[in-house]
C-alpha cells in the first residue's frame, strides 16, 4: 500500500494514531514510527513525540505528534482518557499489575456484584491517590522504580485525580472487567490497588487498554508496524 504522506506532511505537523502493543515501551514506539519517517524521507532530523505515556503492560491508544505538531503535546496530555481493562481481586503486588509477582494474597469470595458496583461508585469525582512506587515519576532527581527495584522504601505523595466514570462491565470468577474515564495524571494501577482494599480484601491490575483521549479513538489507530509497512511497503528486517 503507498503512502499519501509527504514529507511536508509530517514536518508541518501530524497526529498520529498508534495503537501500542503490549511490552513495548511508548519510546519504543516513538522511534519505531520516527525511524520509518526519517528513512522515507531520508531526515537527517525530524522532531516526534507522545502525548502520554503508556505501561509496557498496558495497550492501546498512543498519540505520537510529529514536526510543528509536537506543539500540541501538552493541550494533547490535558485531554481526558478513557480505559478498559480487567482488575484480579485476592491478590497484591508491589507494582500493582503484573510488572511484579504476587507478595499476599486475600479472601475475596465474599465480595458480591452489589459491592463491586458500591465501592466503585466510591472512587468517582474528585479522589486522592497515591501513584505506585513502580512508576517513572521522578524524586530526587531518579524515577521512583529506581528506588523500588533496590528495594528502597520511600514516601509517595497523594495527589487529586478527577474519575468521571468507573464502571464494572464483567465479572468472572475474581476477574472483574471495567470501563474508567479519567483526568491526567490518574494511575489505573493505584484505582485497582485501592478498590481491592476498598473491599475488604486486595487486588491488581491484571490487563490495560487505553481506548481514548478526548475525541480520539484506538479503533482509528494502526500499530507501529502497520505504519511503518504503509509508510515504506514490506520493510526489511532492520
Amino acid at each position: 500500500m503507498r503512502t499519501l504522506y509527504t514529507k511536508e506532511d509530517f514536518l508541518e505537523g501530524m497526529v498520529l494514531l498508534i495503537d501500542k502493543p503490549l511490552e513495548w515501551t511508548s519510546f519504543q514506539a516513538v522511534n519505531s514510527v520516527k525511524w520509518a519517517i526519517r528513512r522515507k524521507f531520508q531526515l537527517k532530523k525530524i522532531k516526534v513525540g507522545h502525548a502520554g505515556t503508556l505501561d509496557p503492560l498496558a495497550t492501546g491508544l498512543l498519540l505520537i505528534c510529529t514536526g510543528k505538531a509536537t506543539k500540541r503535546i501538552s493541550d494533547l496530555q490535558a485531554q481526558p482518557k478513557e480505559y478498559t481493562g480487567t482488575i484480579t481481586l485476592g491478590a497484591t503486588t508491589p507494582s500493582y499489575d503484573l510488572e511484579t509477582p504476587i507478595d499476599k494474597t486475600y479472601p475475596y469470595t465474599h465480595i458480591s456484584p452489589e459491592d463491586l458496583d458500591r465501592v466503585a461508585g466510591q472512587f468517582t469525582g474528585e479522589i486522592l491517590q497515591k501513584p505506585p512506587v513502580f512508576s517513572a515519576l521522578k524524586k530526587d532527581g531518579k524515577r521512583m522504580y529506581e528506588f523500588a527495584r533496590k528495594g528502597e522504601t520511600i514516601e509517595v505523595p497523594s495527589r487529586l485525580v478527577q474519575v468521571m466514570d468507573f464502571d464494572i462491565t464483567g465479572i468472572q470468577e475474581q476477574q472483574v472487567s471495567f470501563r474508567v474515564r479519567c483526568s491526567k495524571g490518574t494511575y489505573i494501577r493505584s484505582l485497582a490497588h485501592d478498590f481491592g482494599l476498598a473491599l475488604g480484601s486486595g487486588a491488581h491490575l491484571s490487563a490495560l487498554k487505553r481506548t481514548k483521549i478526548g475525541e480520539y479513538h484506538v479503533n482509528k489507530a494502526q500499530s507501529p508496524e502497520s505504519f511503518k509497512e504503509m509508510l515504506l511497503g514490506k520493510a526489511p528486517n532492520s
